[in-house]
Formats: structure tokens, sequence, C-alpha cells
């Protein structure tokens, strides 16, 4: 018999989300579905998920052991946010009305508004309000199932800013469950000083930013806007290629308002993930279809943004690419931090089945970050990171829009929200 000190019991549905990872094509239909499904943990690392009858067979609880009623509920895995904007100062809320009204997000980045606007109140925040701002935001996204975050630098453009906003990521990781995976984003746009000498910012980050973020060790990912106005195809190469000599891995914003080939890219330079890709390309879908690199789509977008155009789903899953789903929560574009309400996007708006969107917020979003092992499906080996929702069943995870279900959320096998309230120390 295996020891057990965490056991979630009797779930009306338990969604494993389990199998080889990532999930492509029709594979990503399959959520690993057990009724009446039994989850049990020791020190935090799962030792069993499947049947009652193959739990009492198998599982030995130990005296004390935490034990949770799921019947009547639905479990599945932590949701992994895979990419977002996390430590930044200030709002944006003029410039929502402003579009409201009919600017587009390029002319307000032309009147020097957009990541503008955040640089100037990142800059003038200190370590301290990061932090605090940080830990209020990982909350909110606790509540709403969230267990492990991608975050990005990318609102300093100097070397003392984007460093203060890699510490404060650092600086969570010690005070909040959620896991933190950080991403040095330096390469987000030009900052006003270099507007008339971009090359010199180009050659900055490759001197000196991308060097000194390396050997403070504060960064796993690089990231970089390649867009027309912020970077180009050749420009980012450049910073890919400095970037990887450096020891970072690679993400790229590609393709998000035109199709300037950054998904190809992304795929020839082997990046872990291209993020947006609203417009890419033909040929962009078929090199994303046949590499490792994971099309992490954010319908926050195209939804905060009031787009008409789409990231185009259906045709990345048919083609058989790694999809997964994540908020992109940031000031600017899409200031929503809520992975139920990104499901319900990706079921609404990007045409995905319910069961696609499960996967693509759990283990192929766990797979763009390159945790696969550890979290993203529910199964022996990998942390407890469990949800349990207030739901008759899984679609009803879309079916019923505009609600948040999840009542508890288990981390590294300790309860961490409970009746849809924060629990425990942070």
């Amino acid at each position: 018999m295996t020891s057990a000190d965490c056991v979630v019991a009797g779930c009306r549905e338990l969604l494993t989300c389990a199998g080889p990872l990532p999930k492509r094509g029709r594979a990503l239909r399959d959520v690993g579905l057990v009724e009446n499904g039994w989850v049990a943990s020791s020190k935090g690392v799962i030792v069993f998920a499947g049947t009652e009858d193959e739990f009492l067979a198998r599982i030995s609880p130990e005296p004390g052991a935490v034990t949770l009623d799921g019947r009547g509920m639905v479990a599945l895995p932590g949701f992994v946010d895979a990419h977002t904007h996390l430590p930044f100062a200030g709002d944006r809320a003029r410039e929502f009305g402003l579009r409201i009204q009919g600017w587009t997000y390029q002319q307000l980045a032309e009147r020097g508004l957009g990541i503008q606007t955040t640089v100037k109140a990142t800059r003038a925040a200190s370590l301290d309000d990061l932090l605090a701002l940080c830990l209020r935001r990982l909350d909110r996204m606790l509540l709403t199932g969230t267990t492990t975050v991608e975050a990005k630098s990318g609102y300093g453009l100097n070397l003392e800013d984007e460093v203060k906003q890699l510490e404060a990521l650092r600086d969570l990781a010690a005070l909040h469950p959620a896991d933190i995976v950080p991403t040095f984003m330096g390469a987000h746009d030009v900052p006003p000083e270099y507007r008339d000498r971009r090359e010199e910012y180009v050659r900055l980050l490759v001197d000196t930013l991308i060097p000194e973020v390396s050997k403070l060790g504060l960064a796993e990912f690089f990231d970089i806007f390649c867009e027309p106005g912020v970077f180009s195809i050749e420009e980012t190469r450049t910073l890919v290629q400095a970037a990887k000599a450096a020891g970072f891995k690679i993400k790229v914003h590609a393709d998000e308002f035109v199709a300037l080939g950054g998904a190809e890219l992304a795929a020839e330079v082997g990046a872990a993930s291209a993020e947006h890709l609203i417009a890419v390309s033909d040929e962009g879908i078929a090199r994303l279809a046949a590499s490792d690199t994971a099309a992490i789509l954010l319908p926050g977008v195209s939804f905060f943004l009031m787009l008409d155009k789409r990231a185009p789903a259906r045709r990345l899953i048919d083609a058989g690419a790694a999809v997964a789903l994540a908020t992109d929560f940031n000031p600017g574009s899409s200031h929503l931090s809520s992975m139920p309400f990104v499901l319900e996007l990706g079921v609404f708006t990007l045409g995905m089945t319910v069961e696609e969107a499960i996967n693509a917020c759990t283990g192929n979003a766990a797979y763009a970050l390159g945790r696969h092992n550890t979290v993203g499906s529910l199964e022996p080996g990998k942390k407890m990171d469990l949800l349990l929702c207030d739901i008759p069943d899984h679609v009803s995870l879309a079916y019923e829009a505009g609600r948040n279900p999840v009542r508890t959320v288990i981390k590294n096998g300790r309860v961490v929200v409970e009746d849809g309230r924060r629990a425990g120390p942070r």
C-alpha cells in the first residue's frame, strides 16, 4: 500500500488530462475523464489518480491526512497561465476610453501612449510597490484556479528597471504559493529615449541587457515583440541569437497584427513558443505544426481590443500544432487575469471544443513553459495542483459562462483556496 497525506475523494468527474504532452489534433479532446474519481498525494506529489476501487486497493491514508469531499464536484489540474505581463505599475483606463471611441492600439502607440505609458509608471515604482501589486494580482489569479504563472518584464526597457521587475518576480516566488516562471522582455518595445536611434537600443540589448540579466540568473526565457513598428524579423533574429548564446530559452510575440513571419522564425530557431498569432500565415501554421514550438493563443486580446480578427485556433489544431491558451494579462491589450474566462473565450470566440480548451489551459500550457513533467495533468509523480469546481460536469466550464466555478485550490498538496476564499498563509 502507498501512503498519502492528502486525498480528494469521490469527484463526480475527475479530469486527469493525462497522456503524452503536448496534445495535438484529436488527442487535444482527451481530458482523461474518470467518474467517481479519487486523487491522492504525499508531500505535495501525486501518488494516485483513478477510480474508488483502485484507490481502496492501493492507497493507505496516513493518520491525520487531509481529506476533501469531491462529491458533486469536477476536479481538474491547476491552470497554467503561459503568457502574462504581471509586474507593471499604473493603468491605462484613459486609453481604454479612447479605444472605445475608436482609437486603435497602433494609433495610441504612435502618440507615445500604449506600452510607453506603462513604462513611465513602472520606472517610477519601487521594488516594494511592484511586489505589493503582484501579490494582489496573484491572489486574484489563484482564486480562479491559476497555480503556475509565466510573467514577463518589459516595462522598464533599461537595465535598472528591467532588473527591478525581475527581482519582484524572484521575491514573489518566495512569498506566494503559485509557481512563477520568469521571462526577460527588454525587447517589448523601443524606449522613448531611443526612438530616433533604435539600432543603438538593439545593440544595448545585445551588449549589455541580455548578458547582465543572464549573469544575474533572474529569468529563464527571453521574449521579443516581433511586429511592424516594434522589432523587425532581422532585429528579432539578431536578438534571439544573442539571447540563446546567453543561455535563455526563447519565446516570440509573433504575428499579432501583421503576418510578418514571426511564427516561421520562432519555429526555425526552436523557440519554446510563438504567442498571439492572430495574423499568422498559412506557412506559419504549417511550420508550427511541424515543429516543437507551442502556439500560445491569447483570445483576451481580440476581445479586449474589440477586434474582428481572431487567432485561427481551428486551423492550427487541425494542422497538428501544439495549441495552448493564456490570458496575456497586461494593462493595455488584455486586462484580464481569469483562466476560466480565457477557457470560455477559447470556446466561444476561437471555435475550440470544451475539452480542447481545457487541455490548452493545462497540459499544453505547461508544455509551452517546459513544465509538463511536473504540472499540467493529474498523474503520479507530478505536483498535486488540483482544482475542485462547483459545476455538474466539465462542459459547464464553458456552458455556465461568466462565473468563477473554482471553490477549492490545492497547490503542492496544500489547500490554498477553500470555499472560494484564500486559505492559509501566503
